[in-house]
């Protein structure tokens, strides 16, 4: 079995043991893919260590670390006690094994909770992948940070902290009755999937060959003046960041490319506030459909024109002014669509949508003017 194989197998596990979680599941999974971070807020009981436990477990030879933080939270529980053979050296370091210095993927429950001292170390460590440890500055081989919390922070000086989480999700409790009930009666796990540390290194440099074209960088542009707009900003560095994602997604989805379609996980990515998830949502969906939905209603509306100019009980005059007419409508509406196929070849979208809808278009223009 292939890497590649092995990853969406492990993909399809996942989905099976965390019903209504594909989404985060696919965040995870590109994250891990490109060495980004992931938060997800909810309330306890929602499997947020669970999953990235067991994450961890389908990566052979990985360090994973995990920790429930406190205001009461020490140094030495995150970063390891301090080396008193170092001490007689006057070095104040830290002996790091099984601490998160030492971890490839992480999950810190209550993130937000932790003091200041040890927020700003781990903001170092997950920014930079380093640790000042006494003397030494040293690389941490963290690949995937997993961060979680009940509620967004609220102080200022966490805002650092939480914009270094490329990914965010909000989670709740199993909502459909079905997949419920799945869960209750669900099975524990047989075997799992395992991906090799190699492996996995293998895949993330084929992540950053996936090619990006110039329509996606202009479809983020787009997206980033429609949500300046609605006063909802994120930073440069995140929408920079979020190209590493994009192409972890489009891997995941089987192919060398991003596509357009891998635009609609920005929602997870662009929101600072749980509130505006929604509209981060609807905006991208509106600048990726919306020519779509437009050729829908010029259709309905050729349709109509098209059902008018075929009413009978009209005199001879009255239907050649009709035709007339609801020609120059139907001339009118294909003059659109020519325009909707026009942006849509700029833009490097699908045209069979489009291409469809001209075609019943003519259809209906020739059914009229054979019907007078």
């Amino acid at each position: 079995m292939t890497s590649m194989e092995k990853l969406k197998k492990i993909r399809e596990e996942l989905k099976q043991m965390f019903l209504e979680r594909a989404d985060l599941i696919d965040g995870a999974l590109a994250a891990l893919l490109a060495s980004q971070h992931v938060l997800i807020i909810g309330p306890p009981g929602t499997a947020k260590s669970m999953l990235a436990d067991e994450l961890c477990r389908r990566i052979e030879g990985t360090d994973y670390f995990q920790w429930l933080l406190t205001r009461f939270t020490t140094p030495e529980e995150i970063f390891g006690a301090v080396s008193l053979k170092a001490l007689e050296q006057d070095d104040y370091r830290r002996v790091t094994a099984r601490k998160l210095p030492e971890a490839h993927i992480a999950f810190l429950d209550e993130i937000f909770k932790a003091n200041s001292s040890i927020l700003n170390a781990i903001l170092t460590l997950i920014n930079e992948r380093l640790f000042h440890n006494g003397k030494e500055i040293a690389q941490v081989p963290l690949l995937t940070l997993f961060g979680a919390s009940n509620e967004l922070p609220e102080e200022e000086e966490l805002t650092a902290l939480y914009d270094r989480f490329l990914v965010r999700f909000v989670v709740g409790y199993i909502a459909e009755d079905f997949r419920f009930l799945r869960m209750l009666e669900a099975q524990k796990q047989g075997e799992r999937t395992h991906l090799a540390l190699s492996e996995l290194q293998d895949l993330q440099r084929q992540v950053s060959d996936v090619t990006v074209p110039a329509h996606v960088y202009r479809g983020i542009a787009d997206i980033r003046r429609e949500l300046n707009k609605k006063n909802i900003q994120a930073s440069d560095r995140r929408y920079r960041q979020s190209l590493s994602l994009l192409q972890a997604h489009a891997f995941l989805e089987g192919t060398e490319v991003v596509h357009e379609r891998d635009l609609f996980f920005l929602e997870h990515v662009l929101w600072r506030d749980p509130s505006e998830h929604e509209p981060v949502r609807h905006t991208i969906r509106e600048l990726l459909l919306g020519y779509e939905e437009e050729l829908t209603e010029l259709l309905y509306e050729s349709r109509e024109i098209s059902d008018s100019a075929t009413r009978p009980g009209a005199s001879s005059d009255e239907r050649a002014r009709a035709l007339i007419e609801f020609h120059t409508k139907l001339r009118n509406i294909l003059a659109k669509v020519d325009q909707i196929i026009e942006k849509a070849k700029r833009l490097d979208r699908p045209l069979e949508r489009a291409s469809a809808v001209r075609l019943e278009i003519e259809q209906l223009q020739k059914q009229m003017l054979e019907h007078f």
